[in-house]
């Protein structure tokens, strides 16, 4: 992996990718240290530690940590990107656009970033009610202060840093190394683990960091392991005339991976988790006794330290990642497109009985990858007995985003790399 970096940094044009990115990087970390009009950020630091619930929004989002003007990150985009990908089976215009090549895929992009806008603007909204109801932070902005024009203001300057971000996205992906959205996230991660280094040293707790860094080590493993993990099922082409020329009959594989839903099972089931909470927030304040006390019980067993939390995680991303993973397969038509083009496995008929196999195949190493999804999204819970930490703030599921997207960074990396050699070669 190192020895991958080092040769794409002596190749000019690589390097010039690679540059590019970190300098998109660099701005985006700028852009997170621009807080919002008439925010107390020392309150709101000090309400970041109190509720955990704005970790877990800045976590998932790709936020900075503290209230700046891209506090909402990249999370409306993500929202919107499985919300058209769970409705293109549903709607058929959508799914036509997805059988279009390049160009469906341009106007399926298209339609996502459109549908981000209203997203960002709610979930602005939300946050802004959350935290006034939480602690009164926002001094001299005056949210809800019965002026509109500044909590339209307010909704506006959110919503245009999370298409901000989604532009600097864009631009890595287009011009830079990477995913650009998932680079978004994993920069904010990375991010704060200086001042989570920082805490447990002022706390004296060496050797508590100690032990967590070795556990870490070992989750990390574990998930380039699962990550990384597939089975490889065995697919023979059959001797056949194409335009006027026999070809030759070939063997191949098709890679079935343990985790094909990658994190998105994660941050889908987490913002369901979540969701109860938040909406009970904004009736605490209420003057009727049955709301109130009825909003005080949602928001206290959605919560962290509750047990029933936790279960609800587990099997969100449990049920998710069999969801996504069968949404993602019914659209590739695997079994359709290799009788199409004379492919077949060894031991089935083409048509319904691939199909069929296929679908036991995927259906057990699913439940691998969902276990493994779930065991991780619940990890800080199961780790609590063992340890006083907050293991929150770099927790499982973010070593998880972290790995997997140094693993995709790396693999399209080492792609231009064997490109340029074949390229070297013909010359």
């Amino acid at each position: 992996m190192l020895q991958a970096a080092l040769n794409a940094f002596r190749l000019p044009d690589l390097r010039r990718k690679l540059l590019f990115t970190l300098g998109v990087l660099v701005i985006y970390r700028f852009a997170a240290s621009i807080p919002v009009p008439g925010i107390d950020q020392a309150a709101f630091n000090n309400l970041l530690k109190t509720y955990k619930i704005f970790q877990l929004l800045s976590l998932f989002s790709g936020g900075s940590g503290g209230f700046s003007i891209v506090s909402l990150g990249v999370y409306p985009y993500i929202t919107a990107q499985i919300a058209i990908q769970i409705l293109l089976p549903v709607i058929p215009r959508l799914e036509e656009l997805s059988r279009e090549g390049e160009a469906g895929r341009t106007k399926l992009n298209q339609i996502t970033r459109l549908a981000t806008i209203p997203l960002a603007m709610l979930q602005a909204y939300g946050q802004g009610v959350l935290i006034s109801n939480s602690t009164t932070l926002l001094k001299n902005f005056g949210f809800f202060s019965g002026n509109a024009w500044t909590t339209l203001g307010f909704m506006l300057v959110m919503t245009t840093g999370t298409l901000f971000l989604i532009w600097l996205g864009e631009l890595i992906t287009e011009s830079g190394v990477g995913n650009g959205v998932s680079l978004i996230i994993f920069a904010g991660i990375i991010a704060r683990l200086p001042s989570l280094v920082s805490e447990q040293l002022q706390a004296n707790n060496l050797t508590l960091l100690v032990g967590i860094a070795i556990v870490a080590v070992l989750v990390i493993a574990a998930i380039v392991f699962v990550q990384e993990a597939q089975r490889r099922i065995p697919v023979q082409y059959a001797r056949r005339v194409v335009r006027g020329r026999m070809t030759q009959a070939q063997s191949t594989h098709i890679p079935l991976r343990v985790n094909s839903a990658g994190m998105i099972p994660l941050i889908f089931a987490f913002s369901i988790v979540t969701t109860p909470a938040i909406i009970a927030s904004y009736f605490e304040p209420s003057h009727n006794t049955i709301v109130r006390n009825a909003a005080t019980w949602i928001v206290n067993t959605f919560n962290q330290d509750n047990w029933i939390y936790w279960v609800f995680t587990f099997i969100l991303v449990f049920g998710f990642t069999y969801f996504y993973t069968t949404v993602q397969w019914q659209q590739q038509r695997l079994a359709e497109n290799l009788q199409k083009n004379g492919g077949f496995i060894p031991g089935y008929r083409p048509g319904k009985h691939t199909e069929d196999y296929l679908n036991r195949v995927l259906n057990r190493i699913t439940l691998a990858g969902a276990l493994f999804l779930a065991v991780i999204a619940t990890m800080p819970f199961l780790a609590r007995p063992f340890t006083s930490a907050n293991t929150f703030t770099l927790s499982s599921t973010a070593l998880l985003i972290v790995v997997a997207v140094v693993l995709d960074t790396m693999k399209q990396l080492e792609a231009q790399l064997m490109m340029r050699n074949y390229q070297s070669f013909i010359r």
